[in-house]
């Protein structure tokens, strides 16, 4: 069975994470592709850059990178990369749900569907775009993308008819005569909007919520040991100090910060290197 978003978000609500972490989880869902092609995406992946991630959660990119760490550890299997340059957004996917079995244990039948698996949810520039078949694109099958993708993009205010005219047109004067669909899009993300046309409202920022006291002395701590090294800091300790000890320190941090333990054990860790216990 194919995963869709309902099932991912029965998985999210299953797992134990942070108050926090399943909010970070719920935004990545809502930013899946579920049509291979969709905005660029293969199928199961969204993508972000981790200051729009701070932003929508209101929380500084250090602790954005706790939360990450907790959903790459956790059952959803979050796996983060950037394979398209320093510049470009992250690549997130929940590889849980790659493997059939994973799937299986919490679907609720093969009967199951969701809204995101149909087509017409989704504008999927997909296929290729003869440049000199057809002239008027309400004759295409590409009016009605054009129109669906526009609304987010630069040339929002833009007729359909202009956008195809002018994408014909720069394509003619390259000497394309097919072009991938994916170029459309493309096309319109770089829209340039002539002078004095009006631009695009745009929402008021979300103002940075300042982390109190106790939030930042915790963050403070985790960050003075990589969490990508928490298996190996994990085992130097209780190696030098004992489980019962690291136990200890595990529930001292969840009753002083009120944190889940997942982070309370970051915290652990990062005690103990500024302690000189472990090495970072």
């Amino acid at each position: 069975m194919e995963p869709t978003t309902g099932l991912i978000l029965r998985r999210i609500t299953q797992t134990e994470l942070s108050v926090s972490a399943h909010k970070l989880a719920t935004i990545i869902l809502d930013g899946i592709a579920w049509k291979e092609g969709y905005n660029g995406l293969s199928r199961g992946t969204a993508a972000f850059t981790l200051s729009a991630l701070a932003e929508k959660m209101g929380v500084s990119r250090q602790y954005l990178t706790v939360l990450l760490t907790e959903l790459e550890a956790s059952q959803l299997q979050l796996t983060r990369q950037k394979p398209n340059g320093k510049y470009a957004p992250w690549l997130f996917r929940f590889t849980a749900f790659d493997e059939a079995d994973e799937i299986e244990d919490v679907a609720s039948g093969r009967d199951d569907t969701s809204l995101s698996r149909k087509d017409y949810n989704k504008t999927v520039f997909s296929g290729h775009i003869n440049i000199n078949a057809v002239s008027n694109v309400f004759q295409t099958c590409w009016a009605d993308l054009i129109k669906a993708a526009k609304t987010v993009l630069p040339c929002w205010n833009v007729d359909t008819q202009v956008i195809w005219d002018r994408f014909l047109a720069f394509n003619r004067a390259r000497g394309n005569e097919k072009v991938p669909a994916g170029f459309l899009l493309g096309f319109m993300r770089r829209w340039r909007t002539a002078p004095g046309t009006a631009a695009q409202p745009k929402e008021a920022p979300t103002p940075q919520r300042t982390p109190d006291p106790k939030e930042r002395e915790l963050h403070d701590q985790i960050k003075a040991a990589p969490s990508s090294n928490r298996q190996f800091h994990a085992s130097d300790l209780c190696s030098k100090i004992g489980m019962a000890a690291y136990e200890a320190r595990v529930l001292e941090v969840i009753r002083q910060f009120g944190c889940q333990r997942f982070t309370a054990m970051l915290a652990v860790h990062g005690r103990a290197v500024l302690a000189g216990e472990i090495a970072r």
